[in-house]
């Protein structure tokens, strides 16, 4: 193979075992060799050799939301690249059940972590145990500071963006239905709402109501505020945005005449639902290459600094749920 691509045997070596960085021409010509050759690695016998396993372990706190098959797509892509596996774990929320699958991801011998914690607080301890022994790194939501390198979307920026459009459209009595709990986003969803909405009517900071990411809480959540007859809906995520603009419709609101209604994180849902729904879309392909840079860094010894915490730019995406898009 180091004939074929042109590369010493030193070189092939590293780019099939992705442990130092090595130019992209060169991984390139090492790659069309080895695909021309038909050669596989052996994983296990790799493993036996050394410390690497070429696998990547991804806790997700729960893979039925729409955000995260996407998100998992690009990791995967990402992290193929660069030959490593993934291997997947779904906690449904469930913080015991994460440092379950974190210490079974450990044991298999994965050569590093990405998480999305479950829970703020309660997921520290097992988040903070693993970084010790292996780099890890935090997508979309956090477990507080010096714990981990982490990527994730501004949310503060996200939500100052769905406020000026509605500022902008005239709306003024609007609403906030987000999620109850300590999960980063939903907090710092919630606390930029509450900062950014006092700038189109006083009394709009106290009107929160607060349930879970779910399209059923959505639904629900109309009902709460509806008597009160805002003339917007400013939800957490795009789930609680499609419950939301459904309950509308079953009362025979006029969406966006009445009311408007905008979401976070643009899943595909939001673009099919009628009106699309206005929202924050989240750069999931840039989060991903993001998060396999940094363990790719942590991985090759090319970062022993202290952690790093990188924030992404959203884009608003605005749609017929909050006006007349031509």
């Amino acid at each position: 193979m180091a004939r074929a691509s042109g590369c010493s045997v030193a070189t092939v070596s590293r780019v099939l075992a992705g442990t130092r960085p090595v130019g992209a021409e060169t991984a390139r010509r090492v790659r069309e060799a080895a695909e021309s050759l038909g050669y596989r690695p052996n994983h296990a016998a790799r493993a036996l050799r050394g410390r690497s396993t070429g696998t990547v372990g991804l806790v997700l706190p729960q893979i039925t939301n729409p955000f995260y098959p996407a998100l998992v797509r690009e990791l995967t892509h990402a992290l193929h690249a660069e030959g490593r596996a993934v291997l997947l774990a779904d906690c449904d929320d469930d913080p015991a059940a994460e440092a379950e699958y974190i210490g079974d991801l450990l044991g298999r011998q994965v050569d590093a972590l990405l998480v999305i914690p479950a829970h703020e607080e309660r997921s520290r301890d097992a988040v903070a145990s693993a970084a010790a022994r292996v780099p890890l790194v935090l997508m979309d939501r956090g477990c507080g500071p010096g714990i981990a390198d982490s990527v994730a979307v501004d949310n503060t920026a996200g939500m100052a963006l769905v406020l000026d459009h509605l500022a902008a459209t005239g709306r003024r009595r609007v609403c906030f239905l987000g999620a109850a709990g300590t999960a980063s986003a939903a907090a710092e969803r919630r606390a930029a709402y509450a900062a950014g909405s006092a700038a189109l009517d006083p009394g709009a900071p106290e009107r929160v109501f607060l349930g879970d990411f779910s399209v059923e809480w959505g639904r629900a959540a109309v009902d709460r505020v509806w008597d009160a007859r805002p003339d917007a809906l400013v939800c957490a995520n795009d789930l609680i945005a499609i419950g939301a603009l459904q309950r509308l419709q079953q009362l025979g609101a006029d969406v966006p005449g009445e009311i408007a209604v905008t979401g976070f994180d643009d899943i595909p849902m939001a673009a099919l639902s009628a009106p699309g729904i206005t929202t924050v879309r989240q750069p999931v392909a840039e989060l991903a290459a993001e998060a396999a840079r940094l363990l790719g860094r942590r991985l090759s010894g090319g970062e022993d600094g202290p952690q790093r915490a990188i924030r992404l730019a959203p884009e608003l995406v605005v749609r017929e749920s909050t006006s007349l898009v031509p």
